[in-house]
């Protein structure tokens, strides 16, 4: 793709470059477009964008505690949805047993990321073990079950009525972030052949969020042998190749790992901090008028964030201004002579081109005030 040479207009006081040599006293605010791809201002202000002293009104910047919900049962069609709209339904998924069924999402394709856990996943096509930082994506009608001897908490993300594709790497090339060469399918080895057999199984197939059950008297994952390209495939943060630069902070839209086609699924995993001592070295301030922005927080200290914990959940509407928190500004801003050298962060963050809606959760799990943890 090539690009015409284009200019921005420029008014009063500006950068040559964003999120670079930002004036002392002043913050930059991004206003674009498109989540991050489309046209793009940079606005310096007097005042933090997010220095607001009251937050009243039908939406709201939510923090929820996905640690306090209790554990389900061993079947993905009863975990605790939290979040969904026409195009995605994500749910937090913690079940301690083996699945005693067989499950099939006829809705759309379907993330699992493993936040705690392991095991082995079973499906039509074989078999793979799975651990703590495991994304396995499941293509629609795939039918499969985990079996596990420990509690499992999974992150679960469905593309409804869509499927769930690799992002382009442009001019970084196809190898960049991860080479495919990383990406696991499952495999009829001697542990898909042994728990094959001529006993019952059950099939829960859910489809317009409805779930029928099938009933077969053999075991329904009997293959011998595939071949194609649609297969669910595995793929662990920790094969994630950061894409970074030294002098630029990038925006997140650079940390991709699947799209479908409204939602946008990135990792944050750890890299190095900008090393230029004018480069902003936390994300900047922004209103994505396009997308909403959910992260959900799998380890370490989210550099961006106060007093969020492994198993936290955010969500910011479009439209609305964001940043980071108070004090890690102000961490960054002191950072500027690099004593601190790499973020240790994972996180998994869901952007939506069209509106999140909350569902009605337990006492507990909602953070009241979340906007609040803004003030100085």
């Amino acid at each position: 793709m090539k690009n015409y040479i284009t200019f921005p207009l420029a008014e009063g006081i500006h950068t040559r470059q964003a999120h670079c040599d930002i004036p002392d006293g002043l913050y930059e605010r991004e206003h674009g477009r498109n989540g991050f791809f489309g046209p793009a201002s940079h606005i310096l202000h007097a005042h933090k964008p997010t220095g607001w002293t009251n937050w009243e009104g039908p939406f709201e910047l939510t923090l929820l505690n996905l640690n306090r919900l209790d554990n389900g049962e061993a079947c993905p069609w009863k975990a605790r949805r939290f979040m969904h709209n026409a195009n995605t339904q994500v749910c937090f998924w913690k079940f301690g047993a083996s699945m005693p069924d067989l499950a099939r999402n006829g809705d759309g394709d379907m993330i699992l990321f493993f936040h705690k856990g392991e095991g082995e996943f079973f499906c039509d096509y074989g078999h793979m073990s799975y651990r703590e930082g495991d994304y396995i994506n499941i293509p629609r009608g795939t039918v499969w079950r985990l079996e596990t001897k420990i509690p499992n908490e999974v992150l679960t993300i469905e593309a409804t009525d869509d499927l769930f594709m690799l992002p382009e790497r442009g001019i970084t090339g196809r190898h960049a972030q991860f080479d495919l060469a990383v990406l696991d399918t499952p495999k009829i080895d001697d542990a898909f052949k042994d728990q094959q057999g001529e006993f019952e199984t059950r099939v829960r197939a859910k489809r317009l969020q409805q779930v029928t059950t099938v009933t077969f008297p053999y075991n329904f994952l009997d293959a011998v042998g595939w071949h194609g390209d649609c297969v669910p495939v595995k793929l662990n943060w920790r094969d994630i190749r950061e894409l970074l630069s030294d002098r630029y902070h990038l925006p997140p839209t650079v940390h991709a790992t699947f799209l479908s086609g409204t939602i946008i699924v990135c990792t944050f995993a750890p890299r190095p901090i900008e090393s230029d001592p004018g480069a902003l070295k936390v994300p900047f301030f922004h209103n994505n008028d396009e997308f909403d922005e959910s992260i959900f927080y799998h380890q370490g200290n989210f550099f961006s964030r106060d007093n969020i914990k492994p198993g936290m959940f955010t969500l910011h509407p479009s439209g609305f201004h964001h940043g980071p928190h108070p004090k890690a500004f102000a961490a960054a801003a002191a950072n500027n002579q690099g004593e601190r050298k790499y973020t240790d962060e994972v996180a998994v963050m869901i952007d939506s081109r069209h509106a999140l809606e909350v569902d009605t959760l337990p006492d507990g799990v909602k953070i009241p005030n979340y906007a609040d943890s803004w003030k100085e």
